[in-house]
C-alpha cells in the first residue's frame, strides 16, 4: 500500500511540530523517519497512524483519503517502544488480542486464531514462549510479541516507534536484521521512527531526516550519507570534521592552507566551511601540498579500525581521522607525534546553506 503525505502540517499549542511536509512512499517500501528529538518525527508517524489529527493536509493510503479516518479503519499495525503489551495475559493472548476482539461478523474461528497466532510465534521464534507472561521474557522477546501482535491483524501498513531503542546494543542489532528479513518476507510497507544514525542506514530501503519540523533530505542510506544536502544532515549522520575558511576561486582557503574544491569556481565567500568523514582524513608524516600541521594527542584501537585525535596547530581545533590497522601499523603513529593532515573529500556549504 503507497502513502501520500501532502502539505502536513501540526502545532501543539504554541509549537510547531511539523511544517508543510510532503511525502511520497511507495507500496512494500520501508523508510526511517530519522532525526533529533523534538524533529517531529513522531508527531508524523502518529497522524499517518491516525493517533493525531494533523491541522491541515492530507493523508492518503493507495489514493484514499485517511485524513478524516478512526486509526481502527485505516488498517494499520503500530509498535511501540515500550511494547505496551498486557503483562496479565500470556503471550499467546497478547498476540491474539487483536484477532479476539474483533466484531463478531468479522472475527476468525478460534482453531483460526489459534493457528494464526501459532505461525506468528514461529516467525519471530518464540513458539515454545506461548504460555509465559510478558514479565518472564527479555526485553528484546517482549519486542518480538509486540511486532507479532502488530503482524496478527494483517495491517496494510506497519509502523514502528523507536521499535528497538530501550534495547542494549547487541539485542539491537539482532533485532534490525530480523526485522529486514520479515519486511522481506512480508512486503508490508512500513515506517520506523528513530534517533540512531547506524539502525537508518542499517535497516531502511530509503531515510527521511528531519529537523524542526521539516524534511531536511530524503534518499537512500548511501545517498544521505554521502551526499548530505546541508550542513544538519552531515552533522547529524556520524562524526565530522570542519574546514573553516573563505571560497575563492575554487579553493577553501584559511591562512597558508588551501585546498582544490571541485564545483566551486563560480563562488567568492567570505566564510565557508568544509565538512569530511573521519575516514577520509588523509594522514602524512611530510608536509605535502594542501596539508595542515597536526599533533596526535590521542590514539583509540578498536579492532580493525584505529581512531586518532588530532590537533591542528594552526588553529588548536581538534580533528578526528579513521585508520585501516594496517596503514596505522605502517605509519607507525604515537601520542605526541607531529604529521601533516589533508581532507581527501571535502563538501563545502557557504552561509546561506545554514539557513535552509
Amino acid at each position: 500500500m503507497s502513502i501520500h503525505i501532502q502539505n502536513v502540517s501540526k502545532k501543539f499549542g504554541s509549537f510547531q511540530a511539523l511544517q508543510d511536509v510532503s511525502l511520497h512512499i511507495q507500496s512494500g517500501e520501508l523508510v526511517a523517519l530519522l532525526g533529533p528529538s523534538g524533529s517531529g518525527k513522531t508527531s508524523l508517524l502518529r497522524v499517518i497512524a491516525g493517533l493525531e489529527t494533523s491541522d491541515v493536509g492530507e493523508i492518503l493510503f493507495d489514493g484514499q483519503s485517511m485524513t478524516e479516518r478512526h486509526p481502527k479503519e485505516r488498517n494499520v499495525g503500530f509498535v511501540f517502544q515500550h511494547y505496551a503489551l498486557f503483562r496479565h495475559m500470556t503471550v499467546f493472548d497478547n498476540v491474539a488480542y487483536g484477532l479476539k476482539v474483533r466484531p463478531r461478523k468479522t472475527r476468525p474461528p478460534k482453531a483460526e486464531i489459534k493457528n494464526k497466532v501459532m505461525e506468528l510465534l514461529q516467525l519471530v521464534k518464540l513458539e515454545n514462549f506461548a504460555e509465559r507472561y510478558p514479565t518472564q521474557l527479555s526485553g528484546g522477546q517482549r519486542q518480538r510479541v509486540a511486532l507479532a501482535r502488530a503482524l496478527a491483524v494483517e495491517p496494510k501498513v506497519l509502523l514502528l516507534d523507536e521499535p528497538f531503542g530501550a534495547l542494549d546494543a547487541k539485542v539491537r542489532k539482532e533485532l534490525r536484521r530480523w526485522l529486514r528479513k520479515l519486511h522481506d518476507d512480508f512486503h508490508i510497507t512500513s515506517i520506523f521512527v528513530t534517533h540512531d544514525q547506524e539502525e537508518a542506514l542499517d535497516v531502511a530501503d530509503r531515510i527521511v531526516v528531519m529537523n524542526n519540523g521539516k524534511i531536511e533530505q530524503i534518499g537512500s542510506p548511501d545517498e544521505v550519507y554521502t551526499n548530505p544536502k546541508s550542513p544538519f544532515v552531515y552533522d547529524f549522520l556520524g562524526n565530522v570534521n570542519l574546514f573553516k575558511g573563505r571560497l575563492h576561486n575554487g579553493k577553501l582557503m584559511h591562512g597558508e592552507f588551501s585546498i582544490d574544491v571541485p564545483n566551486t569556481e563560480a563562488h567568492t565567500e567570505d566564510h565557508a566551511v568544509g565538512y569530511v568523514r573521519p575516514h577520509d582524513i588523509q594522514i602524512e608524516k611530510t608536509n605535502i601540498a594542501g596539508t595542515v600541521p597536526a599533533k596526535v594527542s590521542h590514539i583509540h584501537l578498536l579492532g580493525p579500525i584505529v581512531q586518532i585525535e588530532l590537533r591542528r596547530e594552526d588553529t588548536e581545533e581538534f580533528l578526528e581521522a579513521e585508520l585501516p590497522k594496517e596503514q596505522f601499523i605502517n605509519l607507525q603513529l604515537a601520542i605526541g607525534d607531529h604529521v601533516f593532515v589533508k581532507p581527501k573529500q571535502l563538501k563545502v556549504f557557504i552561509p546561506e546553506d545554514f539557513s535552509i
